[in-house]
């Protein structure tokens, strides 16, 4: 199964590019073992008015059809590390080619593209700065992928 992370907006070189990188340099490493191809870093930089609907339909448009959205937003349900984990493994054991996780911009994503998504998360109740919800992805990407690794990188308990 082919991953995607996919941002809108562009995060400049600092510690928080920095740490996404690695997070998703190490989920490429995990996921070869797992059937799962390197994580694709896709970067939308709406020009001009940022239109919900727009931004929405360029990220459509970039992802192949058929692909399971999982877009994070406000209104979104909260879930646990290991149901995410869970989830991506039975997405790839039923044969879905692609899956794509979702950071909209400033003004949060269109009714459209909440409405067709697989699933609608959140980080919780609180206000994330951009740059880290980036870094919180690809670090739950990766630890997914830890947890269906075996890895002894995520704990519970």
């Amino acid at each position: 199964m082919k991953l995607t992370l996919g941002v809108v907006g562009r995060l400049r070189a600092g510690p928080e590019k920095d740490l996404a990188d690695d997070y998703i340099a190490r989920a490429a490493m995990l996921g070869q073992g797992l059937g799962v191809s390197p994580v694709e870093l896709l970067e939308f930089h709406p020009k001009g008015k940022t239109d919900k609907a727009a931004i929405t339909q360029q990220v459509l448009s970039a992802l192949p059809t058929g692909s399971a959205r999982i877009v994070l937003d406000e209104r979104g349900k909260d879930m646990g590390s290991s149901d995410f984990a869970h989830l991506l493994a039975r997405w790839r054991d039923e044969g879905n080619a692609h899956a794509a996780l979702l950071i909209g911009g400033a003004d949060g994503w269109s009714h459209d593209m909440r409405d067709g998504a697989a699933a609608v998360l959140r980080f919780g109740s609180w206000t994330w700065p951009h740059r880290l919800v980036r870094v919180m992805a690809a670090e739950q990407i990766y630890r997914a992928l830890s947890i269906l690794a075996q890895s002894p990188y995520h704990r519970e308990g």
